[in-house]
């Protein structure tokens, strides 16, 4: 739940992550991977995860050893916002694949700035209502 702490880990797989071009959707989610690569210990990793109204840039579901550990949605974007990208997944209903883990979902919103070279990360809890 700490999102500066987050956006600063993806802001340095990025520095570490030898991409041609980084300006693209394809790019940000290789860093996201590379920066969270350590969690495939603890989850499995989908890329472009069917969901509601279209597909989650990537989907953490934990492995049945670690079902105490949150689900995480993320959607990406770059020159947007991170609050748009959490917008996005409860427009488009990412979560109705994933009510089982109601209490235990994380949303996360990850936005790149081009011009300024940062990331900016937002998490929420999701509950069901």
């Amino acid at each position: 739940m700490d999102e500066e702490t987050v956006a600063r880990g993806v802001e340095q797989a990025h520095l570490e992550f030898a991409a041609l071009q980084y300006n693209d959707e394809n790019s940000l989610n290789c860093t996201i991977s590379l920066a969270f690569y350590f969690a495939r210990e603890y989850y499995t990793v989908v890329r472009e995860f069917p969901t509601g109204k279209g597909f989650a840039d990537l989907c953490f579901l934990p492995r049945k050893m670690y079902m105490d550990k949150p689900a995480i949605l993320i959607e990406l974007k770059w020159d947007q916002s991170a609050v748009g990208a959490l917008e996005q997944i409860k427009e488009r209903k990412y979560t109705e694949k994933l009510e089982e883990y109601s209490g235990n979902l994380l949303l996360v919103g990850i936005n790149y700035d081009r011009k300024t070279k940062n990331h900016v990360c937002v998490i929420e809890k999701f509950n069901k209502q």
